[in-house]
């Protein structure tokens, strides 16, 4: 396979937080040839086609890392996931749940914008099933049931515009929301250099610097956005709050945004 040195590296730094299950199932899908075919032909169509930002390879384990580095930081604060709660798994299996929607939540981009979530689910399907009976046993059958579940949740609901109601779910929401910085407006800023209608978007996009994940001081997870300009804040509140306040991980978050000593705003 062809792999980017981008998506080299993102696979990198993933595998370095995981163990277990989880770490198993993902490399079973970092390897899956079909996969990757179906992950880059997805960024052809959204870039090449559509005039959209990357939602291929690189995207989809953006997404991965910010979602496994949340999960981490509500596990470690004693936060129990939903399928630990409700007495059918443990938070490693939940582990495995959201790396399924973070890793496939944009295969059906491969086919169109609209309901892209609904195409992503019908793809993802059979690479969920594949790894679920690779590393689980047949008599694990009602685990299995509720992890392909959670993860067709979390690709369900990662517009924001449609109700989510496990944190599993809510985490991948959010995961992919984080998945701001300016390169990802890139490449649509030079396959189009003509003002059109929506560019606030892109505008706004390439004012995003950098999006910090890391441990909060008075909730378990901190998320901060530096931005050069205050054009990032149309980014921030009208792209990425929603799918927060959307989010049942929503009291767990505590979000920053701002140009880095000049104007920082506390949002939750």
């Amino acid at each position: 396979m062809n792999k980017s040195i981008k998506q080299i590296q993102m696979e990198e730094r993933i595998l370095k937080h995981l163990s277990g299950k989880p770490l198993v199932a993902i490399k079973l899908l970092f390897d899956d040839e079909e996969l990757q075919a179906l992950q880059e032909y997805a960024n052809v169509v959204s870039i090449k086609r559509l005039g959209y930002n990357d939602h291929g390879p690189v995207h989809m384990r953006k997404a991965t890392y910010n979602t496994i580095r949340m999960m981490q930081l509500l596990t470690g604060a004693g936060i129990q996931m939903n399928l630990e709660k409700e007495g059918l798994g443990t938070a490693e299996d939940s582990m495995v749940a959201v790396i399924f929607a973070s890793l496939l939540h944009d295969l059906g981009m491969s086919v169109a914008r609209d309901f892209h979530e609904i195409l992503s689910i019908q793809l993802a399907t059979p690479f969920i099933d594949k790894v679920l009976n690779a590393i689980y046993t047949p008599q694990e059958l009602m685990l299995k049931t509720a992890l392909r579940s959670l993860a067709i949740e979390g690709i369900f609901g990662h517009m924001a515009n449609r109700k989510i109601h496990s944190l599993e779910a809510g985490l991948v929401l959010i995961g992919d929301g984080s998945d701001m910085e300016k390169g990802r407006a890139r490449i649509p800023s030079i396959l189009s250099l003509q003002p059109r209608v929506g560019d606030i978007h892109r505008t706004s996009a390439g004012a995003i610097q950098r999006v910090k994940i890391s441990k909060g001081i008075e909730k378990p997870i901190r998320i901060t956005v530096e931005m050069n300009a205050s054009v990032g804040f149309f980014q921030i509140e009208e792209v990425f709050f929603p799918k927060i306040n959307t989010s049942p991980v929503k009291p767990y978050i505590e979000l920053y945004a701002g140009v880095p000593e000049r104007e920082m705003l506390r949002y939750l």
